[in-house]
């Protein structure tokens, strides 16, 4: 039943991708429609068959036309091809700095029976995906960089397609055991049977392609006559994407459906019990960065263990909570930021661009923006903000010409105290 679903649902995306690659074949045939008219009309007045002024004003109309039409879908299929795609702002991995991750994912493609990805990524965020890297305007492979999980060498690049890259979110990787994030991970990897075929390949190039013309064609300009001519490129490649939207979004739900048969086979009941972890960890996450790290990073300073701050949180949060308290024999078991050879290093290169992302800060840091550890925080942020605030509070009593605090307990120096603010709310 297993085999019959991953095969139903690759052939669902299969189809769909045909109908995607149907839709650019429509669009070169109607490029190629006046051209191939006008070589008709040439070609019979070279045999003096089609002759006389109607057949002559169709030449001289329709040659002309013809040209700027393959002029006109030259420019677009060169905008298209060499528009750069978005990829997400990620932290490399290596193979040298995460083994025996590398390893795991390996060993997880294989029990799957799938291609390995090519090379694995972190980002600040609760969320595992597969990201095509392939484009020539994101630079080399990614398995030429990272020497490849699958072990491939060069001849084999040059043969098969490159494999996705695998992006996993940092706060799976340190809250997560070992096991639960290889049972996460499971049909994410699986993702990448799919993604090998040649027509939905060919698909999310097509796709990804005109997404990214469509940026290039909204980036504001100067000069009229470039964005002229690129308003018409944006609304071919917009009139395109509306009209293969349907079909990819299908393809690539056959794609996930494939993938989530596949993955059964592979630790599907504690896969089950993972899901509870993800839910877990997202909202641990979300706090942390609502209530922790956003009012240091309004004050030029971002925490530069975020990850493990998430794990700190939530591992108190188990051991307090009689909710909680079939997570905590978890705890024992070997968390999966074991798998890095430096947890730290990463972890920190994950919080700034964590803070890089949700707060726009400079991807470096510098005089106005500091890392800062967890134990320096009470001080440099708590403290901080408080007196920023008690600050901003007496500002506004002087506004209001409340008088400073009298009595045997005021101070003789006039300094702004608590008990100012509380002789006058009482």
């Amino acid at each position: 039943m297993t085999g019959m679903g991953v095969e139903a649902g690759a052939q669902a995306a299969r189809a769909r991708a045909l109908a995607v690659l149907r839709i650019r074949s429509r669009a070169l045939a109607v490029a190629l429609l006046p051209a191939a008219v006008a070589v008709i009309l040439l070609a019979g007045a070279v045999g003096d068959r089609l002759e006389g002024p109607v057949w002559d004003a169709a030449r001289w109309v329709l040659t002309p036309v013809a040209a700027l039409v393959l002029l006109a879908a030259a420019g677009i299929a060169l905008v298209v091809a060499r528009a750069r795609p978005a990829m997400s702002p990620t932290v490399p991995v290596t193979e040298q700095a995460a083994p025996d991750l590398y390893r795991m994912v390996r060993d997880l493609a294989d029990r799957l029976d799938v291609p390995a990805p090519s090379a694995i990524a972190l980002t600040p965020d609760c969320d595992s995906w597969l990201e095509d890297r392939t484009h020539p305007a994101h630079g080399p492979p990614p398995a030429e960089e990272h020497h490849d999980i699958a072990g491939a060498g060069k001849q084999a690049h040059r043969r098969h397609p490159v494999a996705p890259v695998l992006v996993i979110g940092s706060p799976f990787l340190w809250w997560m055991r070992v096991g639960e994030l290889r049972a996460v991970l499971a049909p994410v990897i699986a993702g990448t049977g799919p993604s090998a075929h040649p027509d939905i390949a060919a698909a999310r190039r097509f796709v990804r392609g005109l997404d990214a013309a469509v940026a290039v064609a909204s980036a504001p300009r100067r000069e009229p006559v470039s964005r002229a001519v690129l308003a018409g490129v944006g609304w071919v490649a917009r009139l395109l994407l509306r009209s293969c939207r349907g079909h990819a979004a299908e393809m690539e739900r056959g794609v996930a459906a494939a993938a989530a048969e596949r993955a059964q086979a592979v630790d599907y009941g504690l896969r089950i019990v993972a899901q509870e972890q993800v839910g877990l960890a997202y909202a641990g996450w979300d706090r942390l960065l609502t209530r922790v790290a956003l009012p240091a990073w309004r004050m030029g300073r971002w925490p530069s263990r975020l990850d493990a701050g998430v794990v700190a949180a939530l591992t108190e949060l188990s051991r307090r909570d009689r909710l909680a308290e079939g997570f905590a024999s978890r705890l024992g078991e070997r968390p999966a930021c074991d798998l890095l050879e430096e947890p730290g290093t990463v972890d920190e290169a994950a919080s700034l661009l964590a803070a890089r992302l949700f707060h726009g800060g400079p991807a470096g840091s510098g005089p106005d923006w500091s890392p800062v550890a967890w134990s320096e925080y009470p001080e440099e942020v708590v403290d901080r903000k408080w007196r920023l605030d008690a600050a901003r509070l007496h500002r506004v009593l002087d506004t209001m010409g409340v008088r400073p605090a009298s009595g045997p307990a005021a101070p003789a120096t006039g300094a702004p105290t608590l008990s100012r603010v509380l002789d006058h709310l009482t």
